[in-house]
């Protein structure tokens, strides 16, 4: 945080990140750590993420209008279906595809470890998922303002394309200040607006687990298929327990709290900052501890195949973004 205060273009998300994996690549971290960094990378996450609430106001994004309201809605359920669809045709795991779709439809790193909360993925999945979203959000820092020039849309449309295809937060505010005129207070507001999806997204997901987990238990009873696996591994012969997730997660329902208490004005400007920095400082030491994960090990292993479902679900919503703007303005 205090390396982001001189460089207020680069989010102390993304410093945290980097700096835990050059750190994790360069020394070895010792053992007795690990607890604290799982820690942070778990509930202090989802702390920061209902906080993040607190950022938005349903009424600044009901002031874009309906039809550009629409376009955040297909960008995100757009995005995931064919995230979800190009990584199954890869072969990538159902958890690795989701949190890379995630990622990149909704707002970053933050929705990758949502995510995460959610479905329980494998943690060089997520930390994959993360690593992507740091290498190719920085890419589009420099490749929207850039092709906002050579395409010669106005500044708004600019504006709007950044918020509505760039990852992380942070990442917009840099691309929209580089468009210049009025694009970074659009920008922002249209990405603020893909953030609020991540309470419905998740809800979803959840959803989707609890369905998955009935069916497991109810093959469990029967004694047929993934369920009897599960038995005749479980201690004795007695049949495993399938736990369920929450119907919503309790981050998201605080999230959405927040969002709604934000919404209401009654919260004073100073009341908003210190939770502006309280939610920063626990997504920064979360990003810190899921960067330590990052090993250069670790990614030669994963493979090329999430390497170039990123890039191709960044070229997706990029380009169903700017269709979406020039259609709207």
């Amino acid at each position: 945080m205090l390396i982001g205060r001189f460089t207020p273009t680069v989010s102390p998300l993304l410093i945290a990140i980097v700096l835990g994996a050059v750190i994790a690549n360069v020394v070895p971290l010792p053992q007795r750590i690990e607890p604290g960094l799982t820690f942070s990378a778990k509930r202090l996450l989802r702390v920061g993420v209902a906080l993040l609430g607190l950022q938005l106001v349903v009424g600044d994004i009901l002031d874009l209008g309906w039809g550009v309201i629409g376009l955040i809605v297909a960008v995100v359920g757009l995005g995931i279906v064919f995230g979800m669809w190009a990584g199954k045709l890869m072969g990538l795991t159902w958890t690795q595809r989701l949190l890379i779709a995630c990622g990149f439809s909704i707002c970053g790193a933050a929705a990758v470890a949502a995510a995460d909360g959610v479905v329980d993925a494998e943690e060089e999945e997520t930390i994959t998922a993360i690593a992507l979203v740091v290498i190719f959000g920085t890419l589009m820092i420099l490749a929207i303002p850039l092709l906002t020039d050579l395409t010669g849309i106005t500044d708004e449309q600019g504006g709007l394309w950044a918020g509505a295809s760039i990852h992380e937060v942070a990442q917009v505010v840099a691309a929209g200040g580089a468009i210049g005129g009025g694009a970074l207070a659009v920008a922002v507001v249209v990405k603020l607006g893909r953030v609020l999806m991540l309470a419905p997204v998740l809800t979803a997901i959840g959803l989707m687990r609890r369905r998955t987990d009935r069916a497991q238990a109810a093959s469990v009873d029967t004694g047929t298929g993934a369920g009897a696996e599960a038995v005749d591994g479980a201690a004795g012969g007695a049949p495993a327990a399938v736990k369920r997730p929450p119907l919503v997660p309790l981050f998201v329902i605080m999230f959405i709290v927040f969002v709604a208490i934000s919404s209401t004005g009654i919260l004073p400007d100073p009341v908003l900052s210190v939770g502006k920095t309280v939610e920063t400082a626990l997504l920064t030491a979360a990003m810190f501890a899921l960067g330590t994960g990052v090993r250069v090990a670790t990614m030669k292993k994963v493979g090329p195949k999430p390497f170039v479902l990123a890039l191709v679900q960044t070229v997706f919503v990029a380009a169903l973004s700017l269709g979406g703007v020039l259609i709207l303005t």
